[in-house]
């Protein structure tokens, strides 16, 4: 059972119920939660009737209910992200292009902020293994063992000249100097990105994406839609077209509300990269269909708008009106206003024939705004 009131005070600090559950399972879940450093206290649900136990309340500093409902209600994604708290990896997927360069140098900047790392990660595709993939035997001619070593060896150079690159721009104060490591992988880009993100779990993804322009020729085979469509990992897109100045964490955020409990979750995750920066975010409700003419929906905006000027210190929100009008030219017509710098949209996980057959919120902006975006899955 899921729940969250405020309860008594500890130490001065108001707790509240974050779930009921039998002894066992409120144990496991104390065990769960401070593992992350939350502080919680268990206690009896009937306390009047002494050796009668209906259940045990799991409570909570009331700060760290957007961390505690990240855990709880998505213990799966929570254990990727969980990782990534602690080892602070930040991994750019690289092309080896000026716009891979351009991803580096604002991961770079991000990482320091969080006293992290970043990884770059390069892939190239065996044409042997593609092209006879069918044929195993052929596997074992001498011929195609020392063409594939030699395209390994060939990809490893060109990562090399281009981590080299990296690091004189750290030298001379480009670029952020932060530790860098890196790697160069066999496969297709978007499944090598995904794999290594699984097995290695990064705080972030940053990639460097084409003009939309330049999208809408690959709308199918964009590597960035492709892992975004995973709905597993923060992703943080550039534009190839970006100004070298630009500042990314950026001072204008428009942030997608579903107007549900995800919300907070993002903003929490938002407030946890860029925490120590000043942001204004303007929230932009796009409540499911049955909602959009539903008067509840304009006032749970403003309950979230403000619930996150209470717990969020650093940044400062507004809202727009509920709307009926299409999410996608709704924003279009507020970026015409506002001109925004960063786009942040919650991403739901989806399964294979949905992603197939209806495109995400944040596939499809990717292909029609040239905005940096931050992706946060929940």
């Amino acid at each position: 059972m899921l729940c969250a009131y405020v309860g008594f005070h500890y130490n001065d600090m108001p707790l509240i119920t974050v779930a009921i559950h039998t002894y066992e399972k409120a144990v496991q879940l104390r065990n769960r939660l401070e593992r992350e450093g939350l502080v919680v206290e268990l206690a009896d649900v009937n306390l009047e009737v002494a050796g009668l136990t209906s259940g045990v309340r799991i409570r909570i500093n009331e700060d760290d209910l957007p961390l505690a409902l990240r855990i709880i209600e998505n213990p799966e994604l929570f254990e990727t992200q969980a990782s990534e708290f602690t080892t602070q990896n930040f991994l750019v997927p690289v092309d080896l292009s000026e716009r891979s360069f351009m991803a580096v140098r604002v991961a770079a900047r991000i990482a320091a902020t969080n006293s992290g790392r970043i990884t770059l990660l390069y892939s190239y595709i065996d044409p042997y293994v593609t092209s006879k993939i069918q044929l195993p035997d052929t596997f074992s001619d001498p011929g195609d063992r020392i063409a594939r070593a030699g395209m390994r060896k060939n990809a490893e150079l060109l990562m090399k000249n281009f981590v080299e690159r990296v690091q004189n721009a750290m030298k001379k104060g480009e670029i952020t100097p932060v530790s860098l490591l890196w790697d160069v992988v066999e496969g297709v880009p978007e499944d090598a990105i995904a794999e290594y993100s699984r097995t290695h779990s990064p705080r972030l993804i940053v990639m460097g994406t084409r003009t939309s322009e330049k999208k809408e020729h690959d709308m199918i085979g964009s590597v960035t839609a492709e892992v975004l469509d995973e709905g597993r990992f923060t992703v943080l897109s550039l534009p190839e077209n970006m100004e070298e100045n630009h500042n990314v964490p950026s001072n204008k955020v428009v942030f997608f509300s579903g107007l549900d409990q995800n919300d907070i979750l993002a903003i929490d995750a938002l407030y946890r990269f860029f925490g120590s920066e000043t942001m204004h975010v303007t929230i932009l409700p796009v409540p499911r269909p049955s909602r959009f003419f539903d008067s509840s929906a304009g006032k749970a905006t403003q309950q979230l708008c403000n619930y996150c000027m209470a717990h969020f210190p650093n940044f400062t929100f507004d809202n727009v009106p509920v709307s009926g009008q299409e999410s996608e030219k709704r924003f279009l017509e507020l970026q015409a206003r506002h001109n925004f710098d960063l786009i942040v949209i919650p991403n739901k996980r989806r399964n294979s024939f949905s992603r197939l057959f209806n495109s995400g919120l944040a596939h499809n902006l990717l292909f029609h705004t040239d905005i940096p975006m931050l992706v946060i899955p929940v």
